[in-house]
């Protein structure tokens, strides 16, 4: 028992001795001299040919040599690949692994073995916390390795101070590479970033910082107490805001700084800036991060905008000052009216109602009221009432959903949806039919409706602009439009003055279509002679300026030698013996039901001349040169049906 018990203690001190030799050898070093350390005193210690340690490259399947110690001496960058190896036999394991003899024999397909001669083999993974291999340690001899359990013990320390090692690289390797990319984005940032503890005093500046401040490389900010880039007020506050922030509870130690500072430059330029302060706590002591921006350049870049804004909008408005409405041609005190009011109401968004007969230019004063409304910048949606099957009148306002009817093939926008925002014209305003009108009555008050289908309900903001040349009062009485829409839209109304009433505006807008028309043509024409003044003035125009617009086209296209032919298409008052029965019926006063005839005599007889057809080139409406819309508009008021053509 004695002698055994002697054995186990040489068996213990020959370890402690390998053990201490092997500390002996490493303990100084660190990192790439540990690892070339390690591998020197293990073959030296346990007597082998070779040691080496390695990393693990799992995507490559290969080990990288960390250090290699082969025959007396270092092998530099040496790697390979593991199938086939007792290296593989350690990976996949994760478990020491020992070929006492015949190694070459066991992997013939490792191609390193044969060369170092090997014999033996030795190897123990290195593992992370996580129990992932990171590399190996191995030793290799050209004799038997017997397995000796302390050799087996030492090997494992030895492995674990390696994995040790191997992971506090990594660590270091990773804080270098966060700390790098901290830097780059510290340095790489716009604005300036400026570290400082509570006494004001810089610890730490990026790039930007020595840029806004305009230091040089030689005038580093870093260690200068940042007050003296500020003004006493600004420095003042920002010691009110760093006492503030040490107050507040962790997660809210950051504030933006209401005004920013009034900050100086190195040279002593002043500059406005926009700033946050952040406050953090460490051992005790109390540091804060100033992030700064300059903001004068964008300051004055927004008063120079709102100086040219303002500017432009001066412009804009003596512009629409001297071209107030240059689509309303007219001088005479009943068009002066008119102008007046659209002025009047034109930036309120009070509903219009624009009455007037038959081409005197209603859409013209609804444009008018638009473009000079706080509105203008939105669309003017028109709508022609009229001309609109009644059936889909109401989808046409309001829009529909995929389905809501036959032919209702997808979902779309209504008329009011397209002019939120800006303003609707709603042209012969009389058409609509009875059963529409409450509809349209909830979005003039509650500014809401439902699309056809739809149960969602939409809200616009929509100014009204309506128009008609009936007698919506008469049709109230009637009980044919509702009295509470009638006072709807009654809330301004604009009476459009027939051209008869107008003087001499008549003249005016004959210069004005024939000019337009000679551009269009590019045909040119003598001046009106006096005939053909006399001729405007003595016409009554029941058509009004739409009429007057045709006949000045027609004698544009039809003047011959630079003359118009306006004696052919104005009946003559002053020519009996060679005027028509229209010229007859032009020297004398009509009654508004004998007007009213004779525009529905006209439409018939053009209607007979195209074989009533109304639109197209040869409709009836290019006929008498009207909208086709506007023509059977006036065919619905006046009557017209196709049953006329056999009564005549």
């Amino acid at each position: 028992m004695m002698l055994k018990k002697n054995k186990e203690n040489n068996v213990d001190d020959t370890s402690h001795t390998i053990l201490r030799s092997i500390l002996e050898g490493t303990v100084a070093h660190t990192g790439e001299h540990f690892f070339q350390a390690l591998v020197k005193k293990l073959a030296e210690t346990l007597h082998t040919k070779g040691a080496w340690v390695t990393e693990y490259l799992e995507e490559q399947q290969k080990l990288k040599s960390l250090a290699f110690w082969m025959d007396d001496h270092y092998v530099d960058e040496y790697e390979y690949h593991i199938p086939g190896t007792p290296c593989e036999r350690v990976v996949k394991s994760r478990e020491l692994f020992h070929v006492s003899e015949n190694v070459i024999e066991l992997f013939p397909a490792d191609p390193d073995l044969e060369p170092f001669g090997a014999v033996s083999y030795l190897g123990a993974p290195m593992l992370d916390l996580d129990g992932n291999v990171l590399g190996h340690l191995a030793v290799q001899d050209t004799h038997p390795m017997p397995e000796h359990f302390q050799n087996m013990a030492l090997f494992r320390i030895f492995a674990d101070r390696a994995s040790s090692e191997l992971r506090r690289l990594r660590t270091e390797k990773k804080l270098r590479e966060r700390e790098e990319q901290l830097n780059r984005l510290f340095d790489g940032v716009m604005d300036a970033i400026i570290e400082m503890n509570s006494q004001l005093t810089i610890i730490q500046a990026n790039t930007a910082a020595q840029t806004l401040f305009e230091n040089s490389k030689n005038q580093i900010i870093i260690g200068r107490s940042f007050e003296r880039y500020l003004q006493p007020t600004s420095a003042i506050k920002l010691k009110n805001l760093m006492a503030s922030l040490q107050t507040k509870s962790h997660g809210k130690q950051f504030i933006w700084v209401p005004g920013g500072f009034r900050a100086i430059t190195h040279a002593g330029k002043v500059f406005q800036s926009e700033a946050t302060l952040s406050c953090y706590e460490n051992n005790g002591n109390f540091y804060f991060d100033l992030v700064l921006r300059n903001v004068t350049d964008r300051l004055e870049a927004e008063q120079r905008i709102d100086m040219l804004s303002a500017e432009t909008q001066y412009l804009r408005d003596e512009i629409r000052k001297i071209h107030q409405f240059d689509t309303i041609v007219g001088k005479s005190n009943a068009i002066q009216t008119v102008l007046d009011q659209i002025l009047q109401v034109a930036d309120t968004d009070a509903a219009v109602l624009i009455t007037g007969e038959t081409g005197t230019g209603k859409e013209l004063v609804a444009r008018a009221i638009h473009d000079q409304s706080r509105r203008s910048r939105k669309p003017l949606i028109r709508v022609n009432c009229a001309a609109i099957p009644a059936s889909l009148i109401e989808s046409e306002f309001f829009g529909h959903e995929k389905g809501a009817f036959t032919g209702a093939t997808e979902k779309r926008r209504g008329r009011f949806s397209l002019a939120d925002g800006g303003s609707i014209f709603l042209d012969e305003i009389g058409e609509l039919p009875l059963e529409l009108q409450p509809k349209l009555l909830r979005v003039l008050q509650e500014g809401e409706f439902e699309p056809v289908g739809s149960s969602q309900t939409t809200r616009v903001n929509v100014r009204l602009i309506a128009a008609t040349n009936r007698n919506l009062s008469e049709m109230v009485k009637r009980a044919v439009f509702r009295e509470d829409l009638y006072y709807r839209l009654h809330v301004f109304p604009i009476n459009v003055p027939p051209l008869r009433e107008r003087e001499n505006d008549v003249i005016l807008l004959a210069e004005t279509f024939i000019e337009q028309f000679l551009q269009k043509t590019g045909k040119n024409v003598n001046a009106m002679s006096k005939e053909d003044i006399q001729h405007l003035k003595a016409y009554d125009w029941p058509g009004n300026i739409r009429e007057l617009q045709n006949i000045i086209e027609r004698a544009i296209i039809t003047s011959r030698d630079g003359k118009l032919n306006l004696f052919r298409l104005i009946p003559n008052p002053g020519n009996d013996a060679d005027a028509t029965s229209d010229d007859i019926t032009s020297k004398r006063i009509f009654t508004a039901s004998e007007m009213r005839q004779m525009e529905k005599n006209n439409l018939i007889r053009a209607l007979e001349a195209t074989n009533w057809k109304v639109s197209g080139k040869k409709g009836a409406s290019n006929l008498v040169r009207i909208p086709a819309t506007t023509f059977t508009s006036r065919m619905k008021a006046l009557g017209i049906t196709p049953a006329d053509q056999f009564k005549r």
